[in-house]
């Protein structure tokens, strides 16, 4: 697989500040898919980007799935160490409006693995 182009911090800001209200609860109006899509998957793949590696696979379905965090590589089957949650979460951990430990706490992420934890170090990502 070719690795994929660095993701542009100006265009993570520009995708994050299109659904910011909507992830701060400033406004109920679902952004459209398109730029959800778009803040999702940027930020996933940033995060790919500064924690390079394949231990633990961060799920934000239906939009993205990312391995990150050196170690053993994983090839088959459910991984050892999975992070998954829903994109208002997600957005809301890569923004900075929630902490990952209290979102593990509540079932809004749940992680499973030794090493999932690993990812609420590594946010938020980016402050808008």
């Amino acid at each position: 697989m070719a690795p994929r182009k660095p993701v542009d911090p100006a265009e993570l800001r520009a995708a994050l500040a299109c659904v910011e209200p909507w992830v701060t609860g400033e406004r109920d109006e679902k952004p459209p898919r398109a730029a959800l899509a778009a803040a999702v998957r940027l930020s996933a793949r940033t995060l790919e980007q500064i924690a390079p590696g394949s231990s633990v696979e961060v799920r934000v379905p239906p939009f993205v799935a990312v391995q990150c965090i050196e170690g053993p590589r994983h090839t088959r089957g459910t991984p050892p160490n999975v992070v998954e949650t829903d994109p208002r979460t997600w957005l809301r951990l890569v923004l900075g409006q929630e902490v990952f430990d209290d979102a593990v706490g509540s079932g809004r992420v749940e992680a499973s693995g030794a090493r999932a934890e690993e990812i609420g170090r590594l946010l938020p990502l980016a402050r808008l």
